[in-house]
């Protein structure tokens, strides 16, 4: 059993080196302005966002991979963007990783996308039936269903106020302003980030080198194949679970992962016999 040694590669090859820059030059231009209009106004135009929202444009499937949320968040994507990427660019060439790179994240948006139509159309069905019979109790169940007291300050003094006094057209209006803000909040909602991409390079390197160590935090070593495909029951697991606050695009990781997989598969045809 072999395993990968990249000692005489590149450690900072020339598409891994400027995909670093352009996403730190693009954190920094966002990032400052957080919750600022002009924060807004940079997700609006180039986050992703779902074809049923008015702030989707096409150019978004390719610039919300430049955009990230917080330190953290660019942090650990950029860290196993080099850690993996670069091994892969250095093994095909940047002409190849390049294409490989947005193919991924193209793959992992389109499957975020999918995803994002039929819970937004399951929405979208609900918010019509209940603006079409808007009563107390179709509401509540909205309301329940859709989590709303987690999600807005004011949620449950509306509902309070519309349940002790059903007739009343001002709260009953209040409730109505709610549902419609929660149906625009979750249709504009930005996704960013390019872990899409940087999903497809992991499950790239699993492929190509299954028996090559990973070393997670620096200590415990686990084997490539084994750390990836954990790393997908997990990813396959929180899409399945669904979990209340979980803002997490596991879905975008999972397609990014099988782009990544498929397209190193088909290239690799002809190479069956090194697997480090």
């Amino acid at each position: 059993m072999r395993e990968f040694r990249p000692g005489s590669f590149q450690i900072l090859p020339p598409v891994i080196k400027n995909l670093l820059i352009i996403n730190a030059l693009a954190f920094l231009a966002y990032h400052p302005f957080s919750h600022t209009d002009s924060s807004t106004v940079i997700a609006n135009l180039f986050a992703l966002h779902t074809w049923q929202s008015p702030l989707f444009k096409p150019w978004q499937l390719i610039t919300h991979l430049f955009l990230h949320g917080g330190w953290d968040h660019v942090f650990f994507n950029m860290f196993a963007l080099w850690m993996f990427g670069s091994i892969l660019e250095n093994l095909w060439g940047p002409k190849r990783f390049l294409t490989f790179y947005f193919i991924c994240g193209l793959g992992a948006a389109l499957s975020h996308m999918i995803a994002l139509y039929f819970g937004s159309e399951h929405l979208i069905n609900e918010y019509t039936y209940l603006s079409q019979h808007f009563t107390v109790g179709n509401f509540t169940t909205f309301y329940q269903k859709e989590n709303l007291g987690n999600i807005y300050r004011d949620a449950s003094l509306i509902l309070q106020q519309w349940t002790a006094a059903p007739d009343s057209p001002f709260a009953a209006q209040e409730a109505s302003h709610l549902a419609v803000q929660y149906v625009r909040d979750t249709l504009n909602e930005p996704t960013l980030g390019a872990s899409g991409a940087v999903f497809g390079c992991l499950a790239a390197f699993g492929y190509l080198f299954p028996n090559t160590y990973i070393y997670l935090y620096f200590l415990f070593p686990i084997k490539a194949k084994w750390f990836v495909l954990f790393y997908a029951a997990y990813e396959l697991f929180a899409t399945v679970q669904n979990s209340a606050g979980d803002n997490v695009a596991h879905v975008a990781h999972l397609g990014g992962a099988l782009f990544g997989f498929l397209l190193v598969y088909f290239w690799n045809k002809t190479n069956k016999r090194t697997f480090y």
